[in-house]
């Protein structure tokens, strides 16, 4: 895919992963839309990526994922400001502390940010989305992954940080393969992948894990399903690094599937049933 006269949302972009996507993207010629949760920090970002690439396609966007206000803004600011989204990659996340913490939308930390806030948010950009065919979205999971129990989605018992990213990034593949299935024929493809092991961004170095995989390795694969044309037309499927894999057994589950999203209708304010 050329990169000319494209246009590329890619959230959690004022650092790690999504700094350096964003960064390879506007060295190559798209109009970046960055997204962060910091507006001062995003300033700052914008201006460093502008800098070092000379690129001038460059837009900052402000919202907390925590907030689905926020999300909802977010979403409105970028469908008024751009006519058309080729390329959205749903890159922002968090991994918390051992204490459960709850959002002021009531959902457990993990799955708001990692999950539900980019549900929606892929939602109520999909028209603008669909309107830029051929257009990709591109969810940063990981090969981290645990199977929802649907009697205690927000972790009452038995919560860990771990099992509260890895639950909330199995909802992301298994949000792919459902959207996917609902825009074949669309010229839309949706994929997901693990990006790498422990890359060394703020987020693992923070949590005190020795880093593992060189995020360059990550923005490579995030990068090529993006804009590759070797991947066109590949949609519904999950991708550690760069290579097609399995993701966990419940993500081929469709009664599963259709119970999470159902669940993230109601919950993110698109259905009230």
């Amino acid at each position: 895919m050329s990169l000319e006269n494209k246009t590329v949302l890619v959230t959690g972009a004022t650092d790690g992963l999504g700094k350096l996507v964003a960064i390879k993207l506007a060295q190559n010629g798209a109009r970046v839309l960055l997204h962060g949760r910091d507006q001062a920090k995003g300033d700052r970002v914008l201006a460093e990526i502008q800098a070092a690439t000379g690129a001038a396609n460059l837009e900052f966007y402000r919202a907390d994922l925590a907030v689905l206000a926020e999300v909802r803004d977010l979403a409105k600011a970028v469908t008024a400001e751009h006519d058309r989204l080729d390329v959205l990659i749903n890159n922002a996340g968090v991994l918390g502390g051992e204490t459960r913490q709850m959002t002021g939308d009531g959902q457990e930390l993990h799955f708001q940010v990692n999950y539900l806030a980019p549900f929606l948010l892929t939602e109520l950009l999909l028209p603008t989305i669909q309107a830029s065919a051929p257009a990709r979205v591109v969810n940063v999971s990981s090969g981290g992954q645990a199977p929802f129990d649907f009697d205690d989605v927000m972790l009452e018992t038995g919560y860990s940080a771990m099992r509260g990213y890895c639950q909330s990034k199995l909802g992301q593949i298994m949000n792919t393969i459902d959207l996917a299935d609902r825009l074949k024929g669309s010229g839309v493809t949706v994929t997901s992948l693990h990006p790498g092991t422990y890359m060394n961004t703020n987020m693992v170095i923070g949590a005190g894990v020795k880093p593992i995989t060189p995020v360059e390795e990550g923005v490579e694969a995030t990068y090529r399903l993006a804009v590759s044309p070797d991947v066109e037309g590949q949609s519904g499927v999950f991708f550690n690094q760069q290579t097609l894999s399995k993701a966990n057994a419940q993500a081929y589950d469709e009664a599963a599937r259709r119970q999470l999203r159902e669940l993230s209708l109601r919950l993110s304010g698109l259905t009230s049933d």
